[in-house]
């Protein structure tokens, strides 16, 4: 997966879960401040994400995530890991 499949995937939770509509999810969209999350949809959005990319975010990653892109970015390191040490 690349960076632009994440996003549309993490765009895609958001909506479903959250019922955004896909405007509103930028990758410029702060989490708290422009989507109104809280903590608890936080897990939610973080359980949606291990379900569906197989993926154990850590708790200290989810708090330092502050905008869509850094979701996307934490997904994309752990994906970019996961298949080095799986080639490796």
């Amino acid at each position: 997966m690349n960076k632009e499949d994440i996003f549309e995937e993490v765009r895609s939770i958001l909506c479903h879960e959250f019922e955004f509509v896909p405007d509103e999810v930028l990758p410029t969209s702060h989490l708290i401040d422009d989507l109104d999350l809280d903590s608890i949809d936080a897990i939610d959005l973080a359980v949606k994400l291990e379900e569906r990319t197989g993926l154990d975010l850590d708790e200290k990653e989810l708090r330092s995530l502050r905008l869509v892109q850094d979701v996307v970015d934490v997904v994309y390191t752990h994906l970019d890991a996961r298949a080095d040490s799986a080639a490796g």
